[in-house]
């Protein structure tokens, strides 16, 4: 069985420990790729240095909308340069958030078309971040026809993933759906088509239930593949076939 995380931190401090050994881990799990997503400028080069150093990890570029706090118009410029020096496997991760208190609106917005239109000028896909703000994440989707990728960490509604679908879209979905408790986010991972679907870990991020409160890290992308096999009643190498390829059509790999 080989599975593709599509969003994992593994440049990520939690990791600095014991990073070989967590990729090892993922290794021998079947995780034969992980899309390891930018936050910021400042942040590229420990991707760029966890990208090279370990085999299946691949580098996305992109400026977080939590960390609005650190980004400069100019690093948009600095963010198309280093597209041209090693182009990614997507812009990201990228999005609005409008769940943590305090991250201005209009400057999130700001920096989400903005590269948006990098995406859309560099013909890559996008890994978006959408924690309440679905609605207006696909309201500017819209000003930009043709761009594809994935809303990471999927919560939204039924409609709401439709409507990702019909935009070429794919469904990150990870160890949140795995809690007993996460009924309505549950009942996508069984209902929606296997075809949207994307596996992910958002590592350190994101445990699944049988975690807890750990540290999560791509290994366990297995265990979140069998809950979405036993969820919808097939056997889990059908769902590692079809999410790999999902993946792969999506982000062009």
């Amino acid at each position: 069985m080989t599975l593709i995380d599509t969003h994992c931190h593994l440049d990520a401090a939690e990791f600095d420990v014991d990073r070989a050994a967590v990729h090892e881990r993922a290794r021998a799990a079947g995780v034969v790729l992980q899309i390891i997503p930018a936050i910021s400028l400042d942040n590229c080069a420990a991707v760029e240095a966890t990208c090279r150093r370990y085999p299946g990890c691949l580098p996305a570029w992109g400026m977080h909308p939590m960390y609005i706090q650190s980004h400069r118009p100019e690093h948009l410029d600095a963010l198309r340069r280093q597209i041209e020096t090693w182009r990614p496997v997507a812009i990201g991760e990228i999005g609005l958030d409008l769940f943590v208190p305090g991250l201005d609106y209009a400057t999130q917005e700001f920096y989400y078309v903005e590269q948006l239109k990098i995406a859309r000028d560099h013909d890559l896909p996008v890994l978006l971040h959408c924690r309440r703000a679905n609605d207006p994440i696909l309201k500017q989707l819209r000003r930009f026809p043709g761009i594809r990728g994935i809303a990471h960490a999927f919560s939204g509604s039924r409609q709401q993933a439709d409507e990702f679908l019909k935009l070429g879209f794919k469904l990150g979905f990870g160890g949140a759906f795995t809690w007993t408790r996460a009924t309505r986010l549950r009942a996508l991972a069984a209902t929606l088509p296997l075809d949207a679907l994307v596996l992910e870990t958002d590592s350190p991020d994101i445990p699944p239930a049988w975690i807890g409160q750990g540290r999560n890290e791509p290994a366990e992308l297995a265990g979140i593949a069998a809950t979405l096999a036993d969820l919808r009643g097939v056997e889990v190498s059908e769902v590692a076939v079809q999410t790999s390829a999902n993946a792969r059509s999506v982000l062009g790999m």
